[in-house]
């Protein structure tokens, strides 16, 4: 029952990844290629009411709340700014249930307790790790460009996307999976003794 279960969580996780890898690519080639405006939101002007009197760059409009401010006809480098703030998270997505995929096919083949396992384990969590603010400052770094080439007064710093707690996650992987590969060579010792 719970190599089916593997098996299917395998199958599921990979059908995922190749799901967020053609997200990646479909949204990156129709982002580009659209001709529609580019918005982004921001919360310095979170008080502010007086539209018209914002310091916002020619073609920029602002919502009534000045939270939200869009260019009409936008540069290649807003289009490509807009897309920082979505790509980094698919290809974060894509990959790291492309290694979660490859670590339960590794437990299919060998077993849980192998060296292979433990590798792929501690590979998971160090992507996991590094991936995570990685993805989360490009994305962080990406909207706040959007943002000052819209409103050029702010300029405001990189700043960092989304919930970091999957950080924690992936230092826990790559103690587990140190843990488990001392753990084999452990068992592989005492084999070899007896």
């Amino acid at each position: 029952m719970n190599m089916r279960l593997t098996r299917t969580l395998a199958s599921v996780t990979f059908t995922l990844a190749v799901l967020c890898g053609l997200a990646f690519i479909g949204t990156a080639v129709t982002h580009m290629l659209d001709d529609g405006a580019v918005c982004v939101k921001t919360g310095f002007w979170a008080n502010a009411s007086l539209e018209h009197s914002l310091p916002i760059s020619e073609g920029v409009k602002a919502s009534s709340s000045a939270t939200r401010l869009c260019q009409d006809n936008p540069s290649v480098g807003q289009r490509a700014a807009d897309l920082g703030s979505q790509l980094p998270w698919l290809l974060f997505g894509s990959l790291a249930l492309l290694l979660f995929s490859r670590l339960l096919k590794a437990v299919l083949q060998q077993g849980p307790f192998t060296d292979a396992v433990a590798q792929r384990l501690s590979a998971l969590g160090w992507f996991v790790t590094v991936g995570m603010p990685l993805a989360g400052l490009i994305a962080g770094w990406s909207q706040s460009w959007l943002v000052g080439s819209m409103a050029p007064i702010i300029g405001s710093g990189p700043t960092v996307s989304g919930s970091m707690e999957l950080t924690l996650a992936g230092l826990a992987a790559v103690i587990m999976g140190k843990i488990m590969r001392e753990g084999v060579r452990m068992r592989e010792d005492l084999e070899g003794t007896i």
